[in-house]
C-alpha cells in the first residue's frame, strides 16, 4: 500500500518502505481529561511520535483521537513502576505495518536504550475501519481513499 497524502515523512525514524516505526512517544500512563484528548494526540503527533504505549487506555476518546492521527495505541502488560524503557530510549517495531494488516496479537518490538531488550506490545480490539486508518495514515487520508 502506497503512502497517501502528502509527502511521507522522511528522516533515519521512519521507513515508509517496511512499515517500520522506530520512535514513539512513551507514556506509562494515558489520562488526559476528555477536553484534552485530541490536543494531547496531536501534540505527540506533531512532536514526532508514531505510537503511544500504555498499560490502559482512561478513555477511548484519547485512544479514538491517536488513532485518527494515525499513531499505534500500543498496549503493555509491564508493571507502570517498572517499565522495560526509560525516557530517551528508542522502541523499535520491526514489520510493524504487517503486525496491523495481520491483526496480530502480540507485536514483538525492542527497546534500543544501554542494551538491546525485547517486549511485548498489543493493539488491543482494533475494528477493521480503525485498522484502516492507521494504515492510511490518519483520518483524512482515510476518508479520502474512500471517495
Amino acid at each position: 500500500m502506497a503512502w497517501r497524502g502528502a509527502d511521507p515523512p522522511s528522516g533515519p525514524e521512519v521507513s515508509t518502505e517496511s512499515g517500520t516505526v522506530q520512535t514513539s512517544a512513551l507514556s506509562s500512563s494515558s489520562n488526559p481529561q476528555a477536553r484534552n484528548s485530541e490536543q494531547a494526540a496531536s501534540c505527540q503527533k506533531v512532536l514526532g511520535g508514531w505510537a503511544n504505549i500504555a498499560n490502559e487506555y482512561a478513555t477511548k476518546r484519547y485512544r479514538s483521537n491517536l488513532i485518527n492521527w494515525g499513531m499505534l495505541p500500543f498496549l503493555t502488560d509491564a508493571d507502570h513502576e517498572h517499565l522495560p524503557f526509560k525516557n530517551g530510549d528508542y522502541i523499535f517495531v520491526p514489520d510493524v505495518r504487517k503486525a496491523v494488516e495481520e491483526k496480530a496479537d502480540v507485536i514483538k518490538a525492542y527497546v534500543v536504550g544501554d542494551d538491546l531488550k525485547e517486549i511485548d506490545l498489543r493493539l488491543g480490539d482494533l475494528t477493521d475501519a480503525e485498522r484502516q486508518i492507521i494504515l492510511d495514515g490518519c483520518l483524512i487520508n482515510y476518508y479520502k481513499s474512500t471517495m
